[in-house]
């Protein structure tokens, strides 16, 4: 049971497992205009030998749940949420790393918001899928990583079924304020099939909290700004949405 992780958690793909809580102000939406954000989840290794040409291969499991709630609504009303289990195999050799996974995941929309909105349809939304992402480690603290997937059994049926996704990452070199902070940011860019291709652009940047002897995870203060088809499974068919935001994010 390694306690790191051959490849590393993307800083700003909206579906990657791990614990945050954070707020939005979604913009130009007739439905949401202050919502939290909870999500909940892990990359676990179980697994790791040592792989062709001296690198290193684990497996392991990934599970996360990724909830929103509408802060407008009198009770906070559950709006939508996503869970996805995953099962990766990682490869590492020096600065290159990748990552190959089947998953599932399904989505649900809250009971209380669909009370609240007669007019929203809940759709059975499920699928599996197969993706890749290869990631390779630049000078002064950048990452680069790119990749591509295909989703079957899905419903409903008529999903259109693959997926692109592209990012870049910088974890500074250097931390302030006598090593307690560390600059971060990265930009997260999916295409599906789904949407003619369109981009869908997550970008998050802030500072983590650099304390190895009382924190074990990377605790990150992140702002974010998203453009895109929904990242919420329940409203995948909705025209574009964008929103601006803040929180607390864990990672291994």
């Amino acid at each position: 049971l390694p306690r790191d992780l051959l490849f590393n958690s993307l800083l700003a793909d909206p579906r990657w497992p791990h614990f945050s809580a954070s707020y939005q102000r979604h913009l130009n939406n007739d439905r949401l205009e202050n919502v939290g954000s909870a999500t909940f989840g892990e990359t676990f290794s179980f697994y790791r030998i040592g792989g062709p040409w001296g690198s290193l291969i684990e497996i392991g499991l990934q599970a996360g749940v990724f909830s929103i709630f509408d802060l407008g609504a009198d009770s906070h009303d559950l709006v939508n949420a996503d869970y996805i289990v995953a099962l990766p195999i990682s490869l590492k050799k020096s600065n290159f790393s990748a990552m190959a996974k089947i998953f599932h995941q399904s989505s649900h929309l809250g009971d209380e918001f669909l009370l609240s909105d007669i007019t929203q349809e809940r759709i059975n939304l499920s699928y599996e899928g197969v993706d890749t992402l290869l990631s390779y480690y630049l000078p002064y603290g950048f990452r680069l990583y790119g990749g591509g997937g295909y989703l079957f059994d899905r419903e409903p049926t008529d999903m259109k079924p693959w997926i692109a996704q592209g990012g870049l990452e910088f974890n500074s070199p250097g931390a302030w304020w006598n090593g307690a902070l560390r600059p971060v940011a990265a930009v997260d860019v999916q295409s599906r099939e789904e949407s003619d291709w369109d981009a869908d652009v997550s970008v998050r940047a802030g500072v983590q909290f650099e304390n190895p002897e009382f924190l074990s995870r990377k605790l990150k203060l992140l702002f974010e700004y998203y453009k895109g088809r929904s990242p919420n499974g329940q409203f995948y068919l909705h025209e574009e949405e964008e929103f601006f935001g803040v929180g607390l994010h864990f990672f291994l």
